[in-house]
């Protein structure tokens, strides 16, 4: 069976069972991980071995990409602090303790479980955010764990660095060694990101291609990655930086049309990029089982210690902190809030991507010990996570309570529809004092905005039977009004950013069909 064989099997295999655990309504990641672990473990199968490149560099990027779009820079500033505490203090103290449980259980040395703990001390944002699709959280909850998933990575990725280098040269590293890489990491990764986001801009604005625009989508996040490796900083970082200016911004660069194809084109690629890798992980650890050494073997002990190790951290350092920050407002203590947000920390595949790129030999050139099992370790921890909390998430969400019912959504639109309704009258009657159009088109888009104002919680198909070039351009100003409607609105605070995405979404949608 061929590599290229192989990997077309892989994407029929992902794509089905997504589309399966959407039909479910389960959550796919953890789905897909058990159909890898099913199929990897048949004896038929070959052993499948990850190029460490083809994580970090071809599937990482866009998937950093698509989360950080998510989350806005209004909605970031409102989680800093906590972010802040979550990004820096858990994932060292998450490095620590995993250091020491490994040491004290596996065969694993002080300097080999300190590279352990330091791969799985962040959590995930391509399985938090694939994961958290599904779940009707708060907008401050949802900003909260993308958000920390995200940033979390120049923490983590200093402690990698400073254990793979403690294992490889046996040598220590300075506390201050430590904070200069810090800072060269995230802060170099963070003005890498803003400089590829600048000219992403520059470019996006002069451009009008929508073939040309979804190629500079798709190539935005590696060149942000790759730029910032050259230069010795965080690739990760640099994408996440720039997914959240230009997701914050990227509505204002281009037009409707455009934005419906690059936002079709990538939804396209994130899910089977997030299928196929998801697989990969099931795939992979039964490969990873058969290469252990003889005195390896007490794996199924292991991981389990290894993964409660990790969830016990989290629980420890979420719950007094949000009970600290509770009482600091002057509230009652509430444990719904930091149950959700301390299970929603999953692993997935930035550990990995981490593991695989662990050195083969130290610098003396002898093999460095026990690779195969901090890979293995690692994978199985993430299997286990995605399993456990991937499928239990949306039962803790439910019985928190915290989860938005679905006619809050709608009211919430349903108020922006009408302000947006109302914009687009006062733009109308104002063009019509103008004389812009003949009257019986003025008369009839007023009636289709009331009929929105009396109706605003359901959709109005338009009739495209007269596709008069005067329809057209009156309508695409009214949308253009509403458009600059629901953006004050947004900056002005009175609704989420997901609302704003989805209206506008629905304004692009009905500009593209109006044709011309």
């Amino acid at each position: 069976m061929t590599g290229l064989t192989i990997v077309l099997l892989l994407v029929v295999l992902a794509t089905a069972v997504a589309t399966g655990a959407r039909h479910w309504r389960l959550p796919a990641p953890s789905l897909l991980v058990v159909a890898g672990l099913g199929i990897g473990m048949l004896p038929w199968v070959p052993d499948i071995h990850v190029p460490p490149q083809a994580i970090s560099v071809g599937v990482l990027p866009p998937l950093l990409y698509a989360s950080a779009e998510e989350i806005s820079g209004r909605e970031l500033r409102a989680v800093w602090r906590p972010v802040t505490v979550l990004a820096l203090g858990l994932v060292v103290a998450s490095a620590a303790a995993v250091s020491l449980v490994a040491s004290a259980v596996t065969p694993l040395t002080a300097s080999t479980a300190f590279v352990l703990g330091a791969v799985l001390a962040s959590t995930d944002p391509v399985a938090v955010t694939a994961l958290g699709r599904r779940l009707s959280l708060p907008p401050r909850v949802q900003v909260m764990v993308q958000a920390e998933s995200l940033f979390n990575d120049a923490t983590s990725l200093v402690l990698f660095k400073v254990a793979v280098g403690t294992a490889v040269t046996a040598s220590a590293v300075s506390a201050p060694g430590a904070v200069g890489q810090f800072v060269l990491l995230g802060g170099g990764g963070s003005l890498v990101g803003a400089a590829v986001a600048a000219v992403v801009t520059l470019i996006r604005q002069r451009t009008e291609e929508p073939v040309l625009e979804t190629v500079i989508a798709l190539v935005t996040p590696y060149a942000a990655y790759v730029l910032a490796e050259d230069l010795h900083t965080s690739g990760v970082t640099a994408v996440v930086v720039a997914g959240v200016i230009l997701g914050s911004t990227g509505h204002r660069l281009t037009n409707a049309p455009i934005r419906l194809q690059v936002h079709a084109v990538y939804a396209t690629v994130v899910f089977l990029l997030e299928s196929v890798v998801f697989a990969i992980i099931g795939l992979e650890l039964p490969t990873l089982i058969r290469e252990l050494a003889a005195d390896e073997h007490g794996w199924p002990l292991w991981v389990p210690a290894v993964a409660f190790t990790v969830l016990a951290v989290r629980l420890l350092w979420v719950f007094p902190l949000s009970a600290l920050m509770q009482h600091r407002r002057g509230g009652g203590v509430s444990l719904r809030v930091p149950a959700v947000l301390s299970w929603a920390g999953t692993r997935g595949v930035m550990p990995l991507a981490a593991a695989l790129s662990i050195p083969l030999v130290t610098h003396a050139g002898a093999a460095l010990p026990h690779r195969p099992l901090i890979l293995m370790l690692t994978t199985g921890v993430v299997v286990l996570t995605l399993i456990v909390q991937g499928f239990t998430l949306a039962p803790v969400v439910r019985r928190s309570g915290i989860a938005l019912e679905p006619e809050h959504t709608a009211r919430e639109e349903a108020s922006a529809r009408n302000r947006l309704a109302r914009a687009a009258l006062a733009e109308l009657e104002q063009l019509a004092e103008l004389q812009a159009a003949p009257e019986v088109v003025v008369d009839q888009l007023r009636r289709r905005i009331h009929i929105r104002l009396q109706q605003v919680d359901t959709e109005i198909e338009e009739d495209q039977t007269d596709p008069a070039n005067a329809y057209r351009d009156l309508r695409r100003a009214l949308i253009a009004a509403e458009s600059a409607e629901l953006q004050r609105l947004y900056e002005a605070n009175q609704i989420s950013g997901t609302t704003r995405r989805r209206l506008q979404r629905a304004l692009d949608l009905e500009e593209a069909g109006l044709g011309g």
